[in-house]
């Protein structure tokens, strides 16, 4: 619909400027920097978007004549994920330019209107924008204003598209003698008025993915130079300490952003997509025979077990009758008791003929709770007062039963209090039925915002349980399979399980003189994945200090994650030397001997790291690491 704009008279007037060209359907949005009108081009039949400097700025040939040119440049760039400028024109005093017209709204509306991203869509969405930033680079172009508001979201596909190239430079330097942008998004170094580059508009997406995960901008305050202030002299918060669910290396990586020093920011706008990617897509890339057995094929919860419990009662009773209460309570124990066995040797000799082992499952199941975190961020706070309440009476009946139960046992023993025991029976009963009910449905309410479920089975699967089950399962099943090469798989498992595979199949005379190497092989594995878990947790305790922090702590924390670093390294040359040297075996280009030699040296290496990783826990326990770390005051 046509709107009159009969109140506006810069409506009317630049209408009938473009008279012939474009027909101007209404104001789309109106600020500091310009007026945006929702137009049609009439030769193409089109939909567009003018934008248009304000006429009191377009008076300013200096200011005009720069918009002109960095607009110029920005209509050059072509990428699916900017939006692209059609034209670049003054006409009768007006100017303008003419961009496509995309339908939907941006990201600063839709976290307004539907609150925080999750953790896959924002990946999802910044990863674009970066490619964007990344092409634009390629062009010598720095947007200078990368914020939630300048990031379109179409509402067709979801494309997250870029726009208003270097306009807010043009505009700000009119004005504020240099500094240009939106406080809230502006690096220290564009607040300063200092020279800048690619790297501010890394710290402007490092902001607003802050602003997309957590709902508000890193830094606020009530006048544009307080913010500005805090953006020179104070370090971002990190995200992770907000409690959001998003995975930790993202965090990480959204610091990195935010750091005061460009330096210290990823190196591109490609990187931090490159990285950004690596977040989630190691949930993406499990073999769909690991996704199985973490959600479904690796636990006792479906109708099977239902109807094995029924089975197994059915027999006892029968057992009852024929031979006595004695030898039903025995089979129905025993049924119960090598259920769960058999049931995980089975479970695991499938997965075992599909080329998977043990230690395949912890990083699968770490994968499946990281994902089920977000999903389950959307519950936080919705049924905390349902959920409370549901507790409250779950311990109250619970604690009224533990207490009744052994007094009326005890009072229908003695003659004199019989009577009374036995008329508090129905209450008791129906307040342990409260208790069971209660107690279930606050299992519930945990449940929608943590999957206790998953937890359980990833104790049970990494635990001893699972353990045996996959040695038993592995003896009776012979020799592994080779399965193909998995990427989901840290280096050193990768490594051992190679390294298994190729000592499996040698002679039994040759295995025999090569010792227990299977134990060596798992113990170095196992003290690799304990320093990488170390690493990654030293790792992030430094980079959410900020690049700037400076203290002992800090020093301490960076030495124990260079020491880390390095006994890692030695635990994963020592898997890739047994590997080596037993595909050299295999070749016959190397002796038993050689290899032996190798093993020896592997040995000490795995004492070593073990008696680090043994004296790290007796510090951690004291300490209760990881702690957070006091600011340097500035």
């Amino acid at each position: 619909m046509l709107t009159t704009g009969a109140a506006d008279p810069l409506f009317l007037a630049f209408q009938l400027a473009l008279a012939g060209r474009y027909s101007i359907l209404r104001e789309a949005g109106r600020g500091g920097m310009g007026v945006v009108y929702l137009a049609r081009e009439v030769h193409l039949d089109r939909l567009v978007a003018i934008k248009l400097l304000p006429p009191e700025r377009a008076q300013r040939p200096e200011l005009r004549e720069r918009f002109l040119r960095e607009a110029r440049i920005a209509a050059k760039l072509s990428h699916p994920h900017i939006i692209p400028i059609h034209a670049v024109d003054q006409i009768d005093g007006f100017v303008f330019f003419v961009m496509a017209y995309v339908e939907g709204e941006t990201l600063a509306e839709r976290i307004r209107s539907r609150g925080p991203v999750s953790a896959s869509d924002g990946v999802r969405m910044l990863r674009e924008v970066a490619w964007a930033l990344a092409y634009a680079h390629a062009q010598g172009v720095v947007h200078r204003d990368v914020k939630p508001d300048n990031i379109l979201i179409e509402a067709s596909t979801g494309r997250a598209l870029v726009t208003d190239f270097g306009i807010a430079a043009v505009i700000g330097d009119g004005d504020a003698g240099g500094v240009s942008g939106t406080p809230e998004y502006m690096s220290p170094e564009q607040a300063l008025g200092c020279t800048i580059d690619a790297r501010s508009d890394l710290y402007g997406l490092g902001a607003t993915a802050f602003y997309a995960f957590a709902g508000r901008p890193p830094f606020e305050g009530r006048s544009a130079e307080e913010v500005l202030a805090r953006q020179v002299t104070e370090p971002a918060p990190p995200l992770a300490s907000l409690g959001i669910a998003v995975p930790r290396k993202l965090a990480t990586l959204v610091d990195q952003c935010l750091a005061k020093e460009p330096a210290s920011r990823p190196a591109s706008a490609e990187s931090f997509a490159e990285q950004a990617g690596r977040t989630i897509d190691a949930q993406r890339t499990l073999p769909a025979a690991l996704r199985a057995f973490v959600r479904r094929n690796g636990r006792m919860d479906g109708g099977g077990t239902l109807l094995y419990g029924t089975v197994v009662l059915t027999t006892s009773l029968g057992v009852s009758t024929l031979l006595g209460t004695r030898e039903a309570f025995a089979t129905f124990a025993a049924g119960l008791a090598f259920a769960p066995i058999g049931f995980a040797v089975l479970a695991a000799r499938r997965l075992l003929r599909l080329g998977f082992a043990h230690a395949d499952l912890g990083p699968a199941f770490r994968a499946e709770l990281e994902s089920g975190r977000e999903e389950r961020a959307v519950e936080r706070g919705r049924n905390r007062f349902f959920e409370s309440m549901v507790s409250w009476v779950a311990r109250v009946s619970t604690s009224f039963s533990v207490i009744a139960v052994p007094a009326i046992a005890l009072g229908l023993l003695l003659p004199d209090r019989a009577t009374a025991a036995a008329a508090a029976i129905p209450v008791t009963v129906a307040t342990i039925f409260v208790a069971i009910t209660s107690g279930l449905a606050y299992l519930a309410t945990v449940q929608s915002r943590r999957d206790v479920d998953t937890e359980f089975w990833s104790s049970v699967w990494t635990g001893r349980l699972g353990t045996f089950a996959f040695t038993l399962a592995r003896r009776l099943r012979g020799t592994q399979a080779v399965g193909p090469a998995m990427t989901h798989r840290a280096t050193e498992l990768s490594l051992g399980m190679a390294a298994e595979q190729l000592y499996e199949s040698l002679p039994k005379e040759t295995r025999r003189a090569l010792g227990d190497l299977p134990a060596l092989l798992e113990r170095l594995q196992h003290a690799a994945q304990r320093l990488r878990s170390r690493y990654d947790d030293l790792n992030a305790a430094v980079e959410s200090q900020g690049p700037s922090q400076a203290s002992d702590d800090l020093d301490a924390l960076r030495d124990e994650r260079t020491l880390v670093h390095d006994k890692l390294t030695g635990a994963v040359g020592a898997l890739e030397t047994i590997r080596l040297n037993l595909l050299r075996l295999h070749a016959g280009s190397a002796a038993v001997e050689g290899l032996t030699t190798h093993i020896g040296i592997a040995e000490e290496v795995s004492a070593e790291i073990e008696r680090m990783v043994a004296a790290q826990q007796d510090v951690d326990a004291t300490l209760r690491f990881p702690r957070a770390l006091e600011p340097t005051p500035v």
